[in-house]
């Protein structure tokens, strides 16, 4: 069985006990978030929303944390500019415990 949730934007495809990185939740590492769901499967039976579903997806916070750096350089060629700039994108960690 699986789920399609959406969060900071995106869509994830899950199931219980998958850890994940979403994009930055306000929750206390601990505590217990609510996603909405987009799509659940089982074993061939399908339910899709139209946009959401009315099961909530359960998940537990375990981690804040920020991830590798990447590295954004600007270059005019022949104008002598360039820009080095460095971004470490903040997300959480979080542990799906039930669907549905």
């Amino acid at each position: 069985m699986y789920a399609v949730i959406k969060t900071g934007g995106k869509q994830y495809q899950v199931k219980e006990g998958d850890i994940i990185k979403v994009e930055k939740l306000n929750a206390e590492a601990g505590s217990t978030v609510e996603f909405d769901t987009l799509l659940v499967s089982n074993d061939g039976d399908t339910k899709v929303g139209s946009p959401l579903l009315d099961t909530k997806v359960k998940a537990e916070v375990l981690e804040h944390a920020k991830d590798k750096k990447i590295v954004v350089f600007k270059y005019k060629a022949k104008k002598g500019y360039s820009k080095k700039q460095g971004h470490r994108q903040p997300f959480t960690r979080v542990r799906i415990n039930s669907l549905g």
